[in-house]
């Protein structure tokens, strides 16, 4: 595991707790899996996945009831993100707010880690 020893690697806020409950119910799942992989055009791209079954090596996060279970893989890349769920006007959804991303492409839905190589 990275990070600092008692320090989660990805905290929720008020908004974002409410929708991954909903989110768990709705689907009857234990969490939601965040995960990196390569692709779009800055490189990376955030994956997040219903998860029946919890994986000893994924970090688990709770708040208040909401389980987020990082990929073994993310979680360099995850560490010291704030995880918010946004609605507007013409959109919902989640929104990261990583101190890791050095670049993120226009529509927001790719970005580049440092030291993470382009695909």
């Amino acid at each position: 595991m990275f990070g600092i020893p008692g320090k989660q690697a990805v905290t929720l806020t008020p908004a974002a707790t409410k929708q991954i409950l909903r989110l768990m119910e709705k689907q009857a799942a234990q969490g939601l899996r965040i995960g990196v992989k390569k692709g779009g055009c800055a490189g990376m791209e955030y994956t997040m996945d219903y998860v029946s079954e919890v994986n000893p090596l994924d970090e688990v996060i709770e708040q208040d009831g909401a389980r987020v279970l990082i990929a073994p893989m993310a979680q360099m890349f995850l560490f010291g993100t704030e995880i918010d769920y946004q609605v507007s006007a013409l959109e919902a959804g989640f929104r990261f707010n990583n101190p890791n991303v050095v670049e993120a492409c226009g529509c927001g839905e790719s970005i580049k880690f440092r030291d993470a190589p382009a695909s």
